[in-house]
Order: C-alpha cells, then structure tokens, then sequence
C-alpha cells in the first residue's frame, strides 16, 4: 500500500552492513595485528533514510510512498527514543577496513536487500 515509507525527515544518514560482510569484518579484523582498536563495521555506502525505504520497497517489489511524521514517531514511542533511535543522523564510513585490505562483498544497499530477502521472497512467491 506504500506505507514503507522513509522515517521523518528521510533525511537521516543511515550507515548499514550486511550479516555477510558483517561476519567477514569481524574475522579481518581478529586475523590483523594492525587492526587493534575500534573498527567502524559499517559498509562503504552510507544512505539515507529515504534511500534505504525505497530500497527495501525495491527490493519488496512494493512502493515506499507515505514517511512516517517525526510527530507521529515521538507521540508512539516518546521524544528520546524516536529522536535517538529513528530520526538521528551518523554517516559513517569503514575507513580503517578498507585501508587494511577488506573488500566487502555486498557494498551496496541493493545487493545487500537482495541477498538478505531471496529466501522470504522465494516463499511468499510460492505460496504460504
């Protein structure tokens, strides 16, 4: 119905990974000495909200219309927690990974949805 739409503004930077790449920093970075502190386990290209729901509404085959109102958002869960766990912006890059050598193998959004949703959309195209 286009209901899955962007949170807010939309405008929220969004860093994301794939459980793949995720498991596959995880291990790079056990298997570096040069690798000792805090590695941002994130994938190479950050997205907006808006850009992440019509990438999910892509990859569901279903439109991404109507944005939840950030006034919506703060009356249903409270102001903090909306603002803190919906509407707050970090566009983050994985920087150190990628100088050490890892190379991601779902960089993308798109590709990443895609992986992520086949099996779900492989049931619901056969049937319940």
């Amino acid at each position: 119905l286009g209901l899955g739409g962007s949170l807010g503004s939309g405008r929220q930077w969004m860093s994301w990974i794939a459980l793949d790449d995720l498991t596959g920093a995880v291990r790079h970075a056990l298997e570096r000495d040069d690798l000792r502190d805090a590695v941002n386990a994130v994938a190479p290209e950050p997205v907006t909200n808006r850009e992440f729901a019509r990438a999910l509404g892509r990859a569901l085959g279903r439109p991404a219309l109507v944005a939840a109102p950030a006034l919506a958002l703060r009356l249903l869960l409270g102001r903090e927690m909306a603002d803190e766990l919906l509407l707050a912006s970090q566009r983050v890059h994985p920087r150190r990974l990628l100088d050490s050598g890892f190379r991601f193998t779902l960089p993308t959004l798109d590709s990443a949805l895609r992986r992520a949703l086949a099996p779900r959309l492989t049931l619901s195209a056969s049937g319940p």
